[in-house]
């Protein structure tokens, strides 16, 4: 489902946003596809049928049928995909790390250097072409409309590696949405920062929105100013005195939330080449430190952020699932370079 009204009251959490719409009195009764499918951009019926039916749309609160009569003063709530683009989805055989899967959903380890979806200057080789074609080997007769764009619940950037969710049903991509809109999903993240993190613990609350002069990257604002509402939390879990690993635990998902929130306190992840991570911001001016540090962007030429858990109660089932994924080579080459730099220095 795309979109929806644009005179509404919304607030989005990840790849969904929420739309309500108050229904006027002099709305006269009319089935409530009609009414959605009128109220939302390039909307075919069957889309907002299927859509209805997997409970992306609740009325005063309640799940509805297609043929239900939206009524005077009647509260419709729409969550709707966020979609800024409309692109074919091309079935490519990319090999997929599933650690875990089952008829509603799949959970996939992604490597770095993988955009999750088709957009501009990536239409192929993305996470949902490998999906898509991954799908279609299970269910050849599956309707390649379905495929599996609505099941994309949320993302994680290009750079970044670890869990993702993916929905297989509509039931299970309304469900999946709701949880991460409603912030119960459970998710941690392990960081390399710049810098000796002072707390070895603490929260980053902060609106996001884009940045005012580079549209590519995002900015903390002040409260209430722009932007969207953002909470981290984050624990130290290890020191390099120049640099620290940490742990982010995410309240909201908003894009690039963990980069834009250390950074703002003063710590940009590791290599982070949009934030200017990718420079030397601790340390001393020796050459052979700038060697060191050189050396170890090698090892990790990326953004060094992980997607390490993930929870979420399973939407058929009930139960809660909670996964885990180990630090990649990358990360793990890195943090051993530091570590073993440090203890040089103590021994010196």
């Amino acid at each position: 489902m795309e979109p929806a009204l644009d005179n509404i009251d919304e607030a989005s959490e990840e790849l969904f946003e929420r739309k309500s719409f108050h229904v006027n009195k002099g709305q006269v009764p009319l089935r409530i596809d009609k009414f959605v499918k009128m109220h939302i951009e390039g909307a075919t019926r069957n889309k907002v049928q299927n859509g209805i039916e997997a409970g992306f749309v609740t009325v005063n609160g309640k799940i509805v049928k297609s043929n239900y009569k939206v009524k005077p003063d009647d509260e419709i709530v729409f969550l709707s995909y966020i979609n800024p683009e409309h692109t074919e989805l091309k079935l490519e055989n990319i090999p997929l790390n599933i650690v875990y899967e089952d008829d509603a959903l799949m959970v996939i380890n992604k490597p770095p250097n993988m955009v999750v979806h088709p957009g501009v200057g990536n239409y192929s080789g993305t996470l949902l072409n490998g999906v898509a074609y991954y799908l279609k080997q299970q269910q050849p007769n599956i309707d390649e409309d379905s495929l599996p764009r609505f099941g994309l619940v949320h993302r994680i950037d290009k750079n970044t590696t670890g869990l993702i969710v993916l929905a297989k049903t509509g039931e299970a991509a309304a469900h999946l949405a709701k949880q991460f809109f409603n912030h119960t999903v459970s998710r941690k993240y392990v960081a390399l920062v710049w810098g000796d993190v002072k707390e070895d613990s603490g929260t980053i609350t902060g609106h996001i929105a884009r940045h005012k002069q580079n549209r590519k990257m995002f900015d903390v604002f002040p409260e209430g100013e722009i932007g969207k509402h953002a909470i981290t939390h984050y624990n130290v879990i290890e020191r390099f005195n120049y640099v620290t690993m940490v742990e982010c635990i995410l309240e909201t998902g908003r894009t690039h939330q963990i980069r834009v929130h250390m950074k703002h306190i003063g710590h940009t992840l590791f290599n982070d080449f949009e934030y200017g991570g990718d420079k030397i911001l601790k340390g001393t001016i020796y050459t052979k430190y700038k060697q060191f540090v050189d050396n170890c962007f090698e090892a990790c030429p990326r953004c060094a952020l992980h997607a390490k858990t993930l929870g979420f109660i399973h939407p058929t089932t009930g139960k809660e699932i909670f996964l885990e994924s180990a630090l990649p080579t990358d990360m793990e080459n890195a943090i051993a370079k530091w570590r073993g730099y440090i203890s040089n220095r103590k021994e010196d």
